[in-house]
C-alpha cells in the first residue's frame, strides 16, 4: 500500500472512530440560544417538604434529556394561589408555569384572560411541530382536545387529565356490613330502606357492648364526598354540591329551590329527629370525623359518607376496622337514584402554560417535556418516580388494576420512616394518565389489603356507574366570559352559603319548612340567584351551539 493510499485509510478510520464514538454516547451538545449561551429555563412550581425540584431525580432526568438546565421559581403549597397572582402581576414572570392542579391552577377564566393579553404563548403549532404524543392523545380523546382549547381555538395551556374511575363518584356510602350481618339484616336499596337499617344501629347493641353509643350515621363539612346531604338527597333531586345546577330540555335551573329539594330536606330531617344521623355531621371537621370511626373504647360508627373509607377509618397494614365497611349502592328515593358525578380525569383550566418570556428554543425544548410526560414511561417517572427507586417492572402472576388490561407498572412500597426519596414530582407530574395507563399498574387482589385498596374503590365505584343525572350541568367543558367571573364567583358563594346554612337550620329544626321555605326562596333570588342563573344559562347556550354533537357531550 502506498504512504498516500495509507494516510487515506487512517482517516477513514479516524472518522469512522469519531462517529461511533458520538453514537455510543448517547449525548448531544447542549441546546445553545440565540446569543450562544447554554439554555436556561425558568419555571414556576409549588413544592412541599417531600420534595426539593432543584435536586430531584426526574428534574435532572429532563435536563440530561433534553439539554438545558430548570432555573425553578418554587412556591410552599401555603399560600401558592396567591404567590402565582403575584408573580404574574409583577411582569417580571418565568418561561413557564408547571402547577400542581389540587392545589392550584390557571382556572379556564386565567387561560383565556392571558392567553387573549398575549401572555400565555399558543401551543397549537408547537404541538404540531413537535408534540406527536400530545398529539395522538387527542386523537385518541377528542373531548380531551375540546376541553383544552379556547373558544377562539387557541390551546393556550395543558390541564391536568387523571382518568381516575373512583374519582368520579365522590359521594359514596360506606356501611358497617359486619353490623349487617349480625343483626340479619341486607344492605339498604331505597332511602326508606337505610332508616331500618340505621334504626336498628341505634336500637340493637351491634357492637355488643351493653351500651347504646352507636352512632349510625355520620359524615364531616369539608367539600369532597364526605358531606351527608348530596348522597341522600340524590334520591328526591340532583344535588352536585358544587353548582347546585340542573338543566332539563335547555333549561338551567337551581335543584334547592325546587320542590323536590324540600322534599328531601324533610327526609334528612326524619333521620335527625330520629337520631340516626350524628348532629356532628353537619359542624365537624373531617379529623373529627376519623376520630369517631376509629373510636377508642368500641366501634361505634355504622355508617359514613366518603368517597373512600379511609378518610374516616384506618385501611391501612394490620388495620382492625378498615374492612368493616363497604359500598352502599345509591339510594331509589321517591323520585331518582342518582350519584354525583363529575367527568372523570380533567381539572378544567390549565397546569402548564408557556409563557411570551420564552425563547423559542425554550418554547420548542419545554412543549417536548411536555409530550414526553404523555408516554406511558415519562408520566410514571414524574409522577410516582424513577424506575428501580419508586417503581418496578411485574412480576410473574401481578395482575393490573383493569380487568383487561396488561400489568406495565408496580409500585414500590415506601417504608415506615423512610426519608423523601426526592424521586419523581408526585402531583405535579400528573399531565396525561388515560384509564389504560391508570388500569396498567398492578393492584393485589384482596381489596382488603392496602395494595388492593384502589381495587376496592375501583369496584365500590362499579355500583355508581349508570347512575349519573340526565339533567348534568356539564361544568367542567364549559368556557366562561373571563368579564363575568369575578361577579360570577361572588354570585355562587352567596347562593352555595344560603343554600347550605340554611339546609343545615331546616334539618336541625332551627328553621320550619313549612313556614320558613317561601322565605329562603326569596332569599335566594335577593342574593342573586336569578343572575346566577342567566349567566350559567348564557354560558351554557353558547357551549350547547357551538359543541352540537361534540365528544364533549
Amino acid at each position: 500500500m502506498t504512504r498516500k493510499a495509507l494516510s487515506a485509510a487512517l482517516l477513514l478510520l479516524i472518522a469512522a472512530a469519531i462517529l461511533v464514538s458520538c453514537a455510543g454516547s448517547g449525548q448531544r451538545d447542549p441546546v445553545e440560544t440565540a446569543a450562544g449561551k447554554p439554555l436556561s429555563i425558568s419555571v414556576f412550581a409549588q413544592q412541599d417538604s417531600t420534595f426539593d425540584l432543584k435536586t430531584n431525580d426526574f428534574s435532572r432526568l429532563l435536563e440530561e434529556k433534553f439539554n438545558f438546565s430548570f432555573d425553578w421559581q418554587t412556591v410552599p403549597y401555603i399560600g401558592a394561589k396567591q404567590k402565582r397572582q403575584i408573580s404574574l402581576a409583577s411582569g417580571n414572570y418565568p418561561d413557564a408555569y408547571i402547577l400542581t392542579s389540587y392545589i392550584d391552577q390557571f382556572s379556564q377564566a386565567d387561560v383565556l384572560r392571558y392567553g387573549k393579553q398575549g401572555v400565555f404563548y399558543p401551543l397549537n403549532d408547537l404541538i404540531d411541530r413537535f408534540a406527536p404524543n400530545i398529539k395522538a392523545a387527542f386523537a385518541r380523546d377528542p373531548w380531551l382536545k375540546e376541553l383544552s382549547t379556547a373558544p377562539n381555538g387557541a390551546i393556550y395551556g395543558l390541564p391536568a387529565f387523571s382518568d381516575c374511575f373512583h374519582c368520579s363518584y365522590p359521594y359514596k356510602l360506606w356501611i358497617h356490613t359486619k353490623w349487617l350481618d349480625r343483626l340479619g339484616l341486607s344492605m339498604p336499596r331505597t332511602t326508606e330502606e337505610l332508616r331500618d337499617v340505621l334504626y336498628a344501629f341505634k336500637t340493637r347493641d351491634p357492637n355488643g357492648n351493653g351500651i347504646a353509643d352507636e352512632v349510625p350515621l355520620s359524615g364531616s363539612v369539608e367539600d369532597f364526598g364526605v358531606r351527608v346531604l348530596p348522597y341522600l338527597m340524590n334520591g328526591f333531586v340532583y344535588d352536585d354540591d358544587q353548582t347546585y345546577l340542573t338543566v332539563k330540555d335547555g333549561k338551567v335551573r337551581l335543584s334547592p329551590a325546587t320542590p323536590e329539594w324540600k322534599e328531601g330536606l324533610a327526609y334528612v330531617k326524619s333521620l335527625y329527629d330520629e337520631g340516626l344521623i350524628d348532629a356532628g355531621a353537619f359542624t365537624q371537621d373531617v379529623e373529627a370525623y376519623r376520630r369517631l370511626g376509629e373510636n377508642e373504647e368500641a366501634q361505634i360508627l355504622g355508617a359514613g359518607t366518603a368517597m373512600h373509607p379511609a378518610i374516616f377509618v384506618d385501611t391501612g397494614p394490620d388495620n382492625e376496622r378498615g374492612s368493616d365497611y363497604n359500598p352502599v349502592p345509591p339510594l331509589k328515593g321517591p323520585h331518582a337514584s342518582y350519584a354525583v358525578y363529575y367527568r372523570s380525569g380533567i381539572t378544567p383550566g390549565a397546569k402548564f402554560v408557556i409563557t411570551d418570556k420564552a425563547s423559542p428554543e425554550a418554547r420548542e425544548t419545554l412543549i417536548r417535556i411536555a409530550d414526553y410526560l404523555y408516554t406511558p414511561i415519562g408520566q410514571a417517572n414524574a409522577e410516582v418516580g424513577m424506575e428501580g427507586v419508586d417503581w418496578r417492572l411485574p412480576l410473574p402472576g401481578e395482575v393490573a388494576l383493569g380487568p383487561d388490561s396488561k400489568a406495565e407498572f408496580a409500585r414500590i412500597p415506601v417504608k415506615e420512616g423512610e426519608p423523601s426519596r426526592n424521586s419523581g414530582w408526585a402531583g405535579m407530574g400528573h399531565f396525561y394518565m388515560p384509564k389504560e395507563y391508570r388500569d396498567s399498574w398492578t393492584q393485589d387482589m384482596d381489596i382488603y389489603s392496602p395494595n388492593g385498596y384502589e381495587r376496592r374503590l375501583y369496584e365500590a365505584s362499579e355500583l355508581y356507574q349508570g347512575h349519573e343525572s340526565p339533567e348534568l350541568y356539564p361544568s367542567w367543558a364549559i368556557w366562561l366570559d373571563p368579564d363575568v367571573v369575578d361577579e360570577l364567583g361572588m354570585l355562587q358563594a352567596n347562593v352555595r352559603n344560603e343554600v347550605d346554612q340554611s339546609a343545615m337550620q331546616f334539618i336541625t329544626g332551627q328553621k320550619d319548612l313549612n313556614e320558613d321555605w317561601t322565605a329562603y326562596v326569596l332569599r335566594l333570588n335577593e342574593l342573586g340567584a336569578d343572575r346566577y342563573l342567566e349567566i350559567m344559562q348564557q354560558a351554557y347556550d353558547e357551549w350547547s351551539r357551538s359543541n352540537a354533537g361534540s365528544a364533549v357531550r
